[in-house]
């Protein structure tokens, strides 16, 4: 979801905002496509944030400081096993990500996304 469908929804603000680690596609396999089609169904604004830059100081604040809180995952497959074979090697590919590029996400990115989001919601209050 980006800000420009939140203004056409009419939304000032997300209730919850669901950070994950994969590509955002909107379809049973996929965990977040679930729960956030569930809480909407409950009543809730629910905004989704794939793939962010960890990195980037704007990508975890991009919808906003949510109204009831962040959900965070690394996605559907453990960020180590899905970045790292069994030998310790790297993977050259991410079927969880588009066009199956790899690195697109951090080790043990749950930790990761959830430093961002602390970080990042003391900017916002």
């Amino acid at each position: 979801m980006s800000r420009e469908e939140m203004d056409q929804l009419g939304w000032d603000s997300c209730d919850i905002i669901l950070v994950t680690g994969d590509a955002y596609v909107d379809h049973p396999s996929f965990g977040m496509a679930i729960c956030g089609r569930m809480l909407e169904a409950q009543g809730f604004r629910v905004g989704i944030i794939s793939q962010p830059d960890w990195n980037s100081k704007d990508d975890f604040m991009r919808l906003g400081k949510p109204n009831l809180f962040f959900g965070v995952t690394a996605g559907n497959m453990d960020s180590m096993i899905n970045r790292y074979t069994a030998d310790r090697k790297l993977r050259h590919d991410d079927a969880y990500t588009a066009g199956n590029v790899a690195g697109k996400r951090p080790d043990r990115a749950t930790l990761v996304y959830t430093s961002a989001v602390k970080r990042r919601g003391k900017m916002c209050r």
